[in-house]
């Protein structure tokens, strides 16, 4: 049965769930109203409203603009699985041991140093127009290949780090254990290492996700036309800069879910780990 005192202590949390539940409705409310009446009485408000949220032309570059977009999700979904198994490779061979393995693990690090501190817009510049420029039997001249070999090449050392660290965050005695069962360094790191370290950087992982469908819109400036280049050629049409909101919003509402989703992981990580 629940105690008289159990049940006060219930009620007393479920009215300060409620309490804090009305502060913050109305502590935003008040903020978005403010916000609200800050922007639109702004001297250059009507001048703003008809150069970038005009509904006429948003309806109109819409089209274009989606069919930009199904290529930036293509070449997300190409990218991500490339980069997620480039980028075990890379981690893997950082945490060889041994003497032998040290010009692997120099060629790692080099890379990761090299990609990682290397802008990636310049990247972009580097890989689509420098290789083309090589004129090399089989480098392709495609501007979305090229684009992709770019965000591959950053992103693999973005996350070639993170499983790094998570390779590094699992106990050695689980790696002992499991070399005593018999089991060799490969499927050591196959059965024993890996799943534990892709369950603790599942977060972070998820966050270079929803980065990489930002940096996806940047192979716009090599030609190719997906979502941020059927935005400008559609405010060249018009001399009206909605299309770039309309592009801005639709990556926005690919990436919120996402973002809610890495979120709710880390919190039920944090949880797990609490439990422990």
């Amino acid at each position: 049965m629940i105690s008289e005192l159990h049940r006060e202590r219930l009620a007393y949390r479920r009215s300060r769930a409620r309490r804090s539940t009305l502060i913050a409705l109305l502590s935003t409310a008040v903020f978005a109203v403010v916000a609200w009446v800050t922007v639109t009485t702004a001297p250059g408000w009507p001048r703003v409203q008809r150069s970038f949220l005009d509904p006429e032309v948003a309806w109109r570059s819409l089209p274009a603009i989606l069919e930009g977009l199904w290529l930036n999700l293509r070449v997300l979904v190409v990218c991500g699985a490339l980069i997620l198994v480039l980028a075990l490779v890379v981690a893997a061979l950082r945490t060889l041991r041994g003497p032998v393995w040290f010009p692997l693990r120099v060629l790692a690090t080099v890379y990761v140093d090299l990609f990682r501190g290397l802008p990636l817009i310049i990247l972009l510049y580097l890989v689509g127009f420098g290789l083309p420029a090589l004129r090399l039997t089989g480098v392709p001249n495609d501007h979305v290949v090229l684009g992709g070999v770019a965000l591959v090449l950053a992103y693999t050392a973005y996350v070639a780090e993170v499983f790094r660290a998570g390779i590094e965050s699992v106990h050695p005695s689980q790696v002992a254990a499991a070399r005593s069962l018999g089991l060799g360094p490969r499927k050591t790191l196959r059965l024993v290492v890996l799943p534990q370290a892709v369950r603790r950087v599942m977060p972070a992982l998820l966050n270079d996700f929803v980065a990489l469908q930002k940096d996806c819109g940047l192979i716009s400036v090599l030609g190719a036309v997906d979502a941020v280049r059927a935005a400008q050629i559609e405010q060249s049409r018009a001399f009206n800069f909605t299309p770039y909101v309309v592009a801005g919003l639709l990556f926005v509402l690919l990436a919120v879910p996402t973002a809610r989703f890495a979120d709710a992981l880390g919190r039920r990580v944090d949880r797990r780990r609490g439990g422990l």
